[in-house]
């Protein structure tokens, strides 16, 4: 699995149940190499505008991503887990879209920038 793959996760729910869900990665941590996840969901209301990035099947890299249907990747919906947790990957994102990720996730981390 490498930065910039969709891969399937085991994400906490809010209810404590366990789903799998699809995941962008982020970053390999070190020292272990864990991987740095954002959630994906197909429930659009949920995307932050400004901070949240669309994934639509009308985007040139929405083929590659493996996704089924209109997508965000929620930031705010992180997680950390190592290699072995992980279940497979499903696609990819384009590098343009992984590092626009990053700089929103990163630019959000070091400004005084907050959201309602």
């Amino acid at each position: 699995m490498n930065e910039g793959d969709i891969v399937l996760a085991p994400f906490p729910q809010a209810d404590g149940q366990i789903k799998k869900r699809p995941a962008v990665v982020l970053r390999k941590l070190p020292p272990y190499d864990d991987l740095l996840v954002c959630g994906i969901s197909t429930q659009l209301r949920q995307c932050v505008e400004g901070f949240d990035e669309l994934i639509l099947s009308a985007h040139p890299d929405f083929k590659s991503s493996g996704l089924l249907q209109d997508s965000v990747s929620r930031l705010g919906y992180l997680l950390t887990l190592p290699r072995k947790e992980f279940i497979g990957s499903i696609g990819k994102i384009s590098p343009e879209r992984h590092h626009h990720l990053l700089k929103q996730l990163s630019e959000f981390l070091v400004s005084t920038k907050r959201f309602a």
